[in-house]
């Protein structure tokens, strides 16, 4: 692995509060503007504000803990369904010019099951959307087939799903991809970070890059058009932690868990941490994948990898305690 991006000193453990999260960067961006998501066309305060925006609507049907990575609902007096809904997004794009698109197939599942793994579900089930301007046989088939791997090897039923031509809607070329996931929980196993306390620790379990986030930033620094580009390096498949997840449910008692999807670790902490609790994260505490450093060489700044990116670790775990391996990335307090 490249370590260039290593070549300053450690950094202090930082928090959620801490404003100067982005000094000390290690490497000047190569343009005289920083990269950001912003300037790329995306807002994550504009994402946040919808979410509490739709809170109300949600909760007048009776749904409660609106905004976690699954939403739950009481099956039986024992057993609750955890659902959860997500897409590609613009990762799409490039995984359609780079030939890709079984990996984005991938991407889609492992995103949508790894939601629900955060309650304490096991996953039933997936359903799929595909939209596009035109319907191109090959590419539906590579999609779903992707999605259909990992699904076999969460134990995850692909039950259906649906597939939709809309010229004037799409972009002529592009497609969309989004699915659902269910899952089964009972409810003295649910885990939602009720349970968490000051001096829990915050275990990470390694991404394989950029999983399915940032991708309109990394797309407006790779470019339009049909130029090269590294795919393996920007498309690696999204993960899939059901087996990191159960094994670790046998060895500790998990309070909390969070997905680090869109807004980075403190932004997914933060969605399962009491009020009255922060995450305070040792960003030195594990070794990032290269592509972090090839958005640093970008231009794109520490503070912004760390806001919008999961820099290497795509789930973290609240325990009590942390096994004698796991890899220990922070604390509450």
């Amino acid at each position: 692995m490249e370590t260039s991006r290593w070549d300053l000193p450690p950094r202090a453990s930082t928090s959620t509060s801490e404003a100067d999260a982005g000094h000390g960067s290690r490497l000047g961006p190569l343009t005289s503007k920083p990269k950001t998501y912003q300037g790329a066309g995306v807002s994550l305060a504009t994402a946040e504000s919808i979410v509490e925006r739709l809170r109300t609507a949600a909760e007048s049907t009776g749904a409660r803990a609106f905004g976690g990575f699954a939403g739950l609902y009481p099956l039986d007096e024992r057993r609750l369904l955890a659902a959860s809904m997500d897409s590609v997004g613009s990762k799409l794009m490039l995984a359609r010019r780079a030939g890709r698109l079984r990996w984005a197939g991938m991407d889609l599942a492992a995103h949508c099951i790894n939601d629900v793994l955060c309650t304490g579900a096991d996953p039933l089930f997936l359903l799929d959307y595909v939209a596009a301007n035109h319907i191109d046989e090959a590419q539906v088939v590579e999609l779903v087939e992707g999605a259909a791997a990992v699904c076999r090897a969460a134990g995850c039923m692909l039950i259906g799903g649906e597939t939709a031509e809309l010229p004037g809607i799409y972009q002529e070329s592009e497609l969309d991809f989004a699915g659902t996931c269910v899952g089964l929980v009972e409810r003295n196993r649910v885990i939602d970070g009720s349970r968490c306390e000051a001096g829990d620790v915050v275990i990470g379990f390694r991404s394989s890059g950029l999983h399915t986030n940032g991708f309109s930033l990394v797309r407006s620094l790779v470019g339009d058009g049909d130029g090269d580009f590294d795919a393996d390096l920007l498309l690696a498949p999204h993960t899939l932690y059901l087996e990191e997840i159960r094994q670790l449910q046998e060895r500790a008692d998990v309070r909390g868990l969070a997905h680090v999807t869109g807004g980075g670790l403190i932004g997914n902490l933060s969605r399962v941490v009491p009020d009255g609790l922060e995450a305070r994260i040792d960003w030195d505490g594990w070794e990032r994948p290269r592509v972090f450093g090839w958005l640093a060489d970008q231009g794109v700044e520490e503070v912004e990898l760390r806001r919008v990116f999961n820099l290497g670790i795509g789930m973290c775990a609240v325990v009590p305690e942390a096994p004698a391996d796991a890899i220990v990335i922070g604390e509450l307090a």
